[in-house]
């Protein structure tokens, strides 16, 4: 649950830091006072999207920060996925925006993305505002209350994972279909390429070898030449560098015996001659291999010419392009030529898929109907008490083609009165009935559902008197089964059976106008609920009206 809140610099709030607790909470206010600054503030906490604007004028940033006792809530499992440390009970979120528009968000200090800290927040806090009612139009939410109340996350998981592959076996039936009919369209076509690759014999790195023999032969006169004059200058008769390099070895070593000075020498210089000889009966035998050969070259020059010609035709570079494509039209002729069986086969894997789906889906329906009967009887239990005493709740489950959550398509049908024909509950019920069908849906499904926090913005809307309070007591009773609700009224009936009561209220000061927050003391609640009772002029009897409302 929330313990507390602290917020710095949003629009016009200065500072608040305010402990909260458990049970039912309520915070009242005149309009315009601050409740939505500090359901704002709470709505960045929880991953929504930052406006530099939100930034209190003057100041440079603005800091928001809650602590929750999660001890009661099993969430480790988030922290330790996402590899953050837990405290169960003080887990610290904040959120920090600058007037120049950065955001920066923290869960127990770790920097996180925002996507991670909404997924946090949707854990911890679920804030109901009026807007919210508009939900009762939408069919995939129908549809999760009725698979909260049923527990199938389980079944519903198994049976996203089968459809998906079923999608997938589906696509790659459908891929082979075109490919098998354009194939047969081209077919001609395809089979003269691949003959015409297949018969040119290529071969990986063939290119790179044709063109440096090429380049060999087409310069065979001048390397020869350069090897001619390389062995003439090492071997030959009168002045080559091997005979020379020999008799000066020779005329050292015959001075060792005398001169022992020159026996290191002589050792350096016989390497030196073992080497250059060596090295000079390579370029001689170079220079027998080097011969011009215009027929070989020829040869050469025609195969690199082919090369080029087809890449040039299928707009590639390389051999292993040509070679690629090649495999490409082989494996594409291959499946037109078994396009028979491979469909087949694929056919059966998609049947077999598809009926695998079916069936999860069917198991689904079966606990999807269960679970709308049980919503249907509570509901009923929960509307008559709110001052509808003919109401009738209905949920309707439709057949339809199999989709992401199944085959079911949820309606919740109502009707207020005997004499009115069961509808859509959004298009029949007046904006106070869908309140209070509203607030009993969340209350069926925080029993089923265990969320730290519920925030209440203006539920009461349309209602008041008698329903104001049984609203009340049903908000109260949701308090005391292990979790935090906190209303925001404006109705002194539900602001009554609050067990903990805050006020937001506006201060003019020289610097502007702020919003400050306060948890009143058992007088202020007094004087607060008469307020709202009969205005700002407080009569006795409003005083006491509000102490029978208190149980005073």
């Amino acid at each position: 649950m929330l313990k507390q809140l602290y917020i710095k610099n949003f629009t016009l709030i200065d500072e608040l830091d305010m402990e909260f607790h458990s049970g039912f909470s309520v915070i009242t206010g005149e309009t315009g006072a601050g409740k939505s600054i500090i359901l704002g503030a709470i709505g960045l906490l929880l991953g929504q999207r930052a406006d530099s604007k939100s930034v209190k004028m003057g100041t440079d940033r603005c800091v928001i920060e809650a602590h929750f006792d999660l001890s009661r809530y099993q969430m480790e499992d988030f922290f330790e996925q996402n590899e953050i440390d837990f405290d169960a009970d003080d887990t610290i979120i904040r959120r920090e925006l600058t007037a120049a528009g950065k955001s920066r968000a923290f869960i127990n200090d770790t920097p996180v993305a925002l996507t991670m800290l909404k997924e946090l927040g949707e854990r911890l806090v679920d804030v109901h505002s009026q807007h919210q009612n508009l939900l009762l139009n939408k069919q995939d939410f129908q549809l999760s209350v009725v698979d909260v109340i049923a527990n199938d996350a389980k079944e519903l998981d198994d049976y996203a994972t089968t459809y998906a592959r079923y999608q997938e076996l589906k696509k790659e039936e459908q891929r082979l279909r075109e490919e098998i009919e354009q194939g047969r369209q081209s077919v001609d076509f395809m089979q003269f390429q691949y003959d015409e690759l297949s018969s040119a014999r290529l071969s990986d790195g063939e290119q790179e070898e044709l063109e440096q023999r090429s380049e060999t032969m087409s310069h065979s006169e001048d390397i020869k030449s350069a090897l001619y004059e390389a062995e003439t200058a090492l071997l030959g008769d009168e002045n080559g560098l091997v005979s020379n390099l020999k008799h000066a070895v020779s005329a050292l070593q015959g001075i060792e015996r005398v001169y022992p000075d020159v026996a290191e020498l002589a050792e350096r210089m016989n390497s030196c001659y073992i080497e250059l000889k060596d090295a000079a009966d390579e370029v001689s035998a170079k220079l027998e291999t080097v011969d011009f050969d215009p027929a070989e070259l020829d040869t050469v020059n025609d195969r690199l010419d082919r090369i080029y010609a087809l890449q040039k035709k299928y707009k590639v570079d390389t051999v292993a392009a040509l070679l690629a494509i090649q495999d490409d039209l082989e494996r594409k002729l291959s499946n037109i030529e078994n396009s028979d069986e491979a469909l087949a086969e694929l056919e059966r894997q998609v049947a077999a898929a598809q009926k695998a789906v079916q069936s999860k889906a069917d198991v689904l329906t079966k606990k999807r109907q269960k679970a709308a009967q049980e919503i249907e009887k509570q509901m009923q239990s929960r509307l008559v008490p709110l001052g509808m005493p003919h109401v009738r709740f209905q949920i309707v489950i439709e057949q339809e083609p199999l989709g992401r959550s199944g085959q079911d398509k949820v309606s919740f049908l109502f009707s207020a009165n005997t004499s009115t024909p069961l509808q859509p509950v959004a298009q029949v019920a007046s904006g106070g009935e869908i309140a209070r069908v509203m607030l009993s849906l969340k209350a069926m499904i925080s029993g089923a559902v265990k969320l730290p926090t519920i925030i209440f913005d203006e539920i009461d809307t349309g209602v008041s008197g008698k329903i104001a309070e049984q609203m009340a007591q049903i908000m109260a009773e949701m308090g005391r089964c292990d979790r935090q609700v906190i209303s925001i009224t404006h109705l002194p009936q539900i602001a009554a059976l609050g067990t903990t009561h805050y006020k937001v209220y506006k201060e003019e000061t020289p610097q502007g106008t702020t919003s400050h927050m306060q948890m009143l003391t058992p007088n202020e609640r007094i004087t607060e609920i008469a307020q709202m009772l009969s205005g700002s002029d407080v009569s006795d009897a409003a005083i006491q009206n509000a102490k029978e409302l208190l149980k005073l």
